[in-house]
């Protein structure tokens, strides 16, 4: 059973890219509050962790060349993201199908939707680490 924090990193993941995929190739703002839910702000307007780490997603996208933005919003938001060629390559990346309905493959971006909507936070853990990392899964070699 993998740590809370990760299966949410793969869900922020998830959301994150597909909301940038959805306006491909438009530059826009994501706001954290849009892929983790409302922030539990302490006593002092501190936020929570689960936005910080949310957040932190969105960075880590941007350290590992899959998304770039121009400007932080506050701790709110990116603004004017974009996903990078890397970023498109990997979601229009043939993977087995993640719903088993019959298609031997479809695109991560696909199977991403897909799972978001009708998987569980495992199943969309064990997708994601597919699709964020290639090389340490079986089927890398369909890339």
């Amino acid at each position: 059973m993998a740590d809370l924090h990760i299966e949410e990193f793969y869900q922020d993941s998830g959301k994150i890219l597909l909301q940038l995929y959805r306006v491909f190739p438009r530059p826009t703002s994501v706001f954290v509050e849009d892929i983790a839910g409302a922030d539990c702000a302490d006593e002092f307007g501190l936020h929570g962790k689960r936005h910080l780490a949310c957040l932190g997603t969105m960075l880590w996208l941007a350290e590992e060349n899959l998304i770039r933005y121009d400007s932080l919003i506050s701790q709110d938001a990116i603004d004017q993201g974009v996903l990078t060629q890397q970023g498109l390559a990997t979601l229009i990346r043939l993977l087995p199908a993640y719903s088993g309905e019959g298609q031997q493959s479809l695109s991560a971006i696909h199977n991403i939707q897909h799972c978001l909507h009708h998987g569980t936070s495992t199943q969309m853990a064990s997708l994601m680490q597919q699709v964020l990392f290639p090389h340490l899964t079986r089927g890398s070699d369909q890339a």
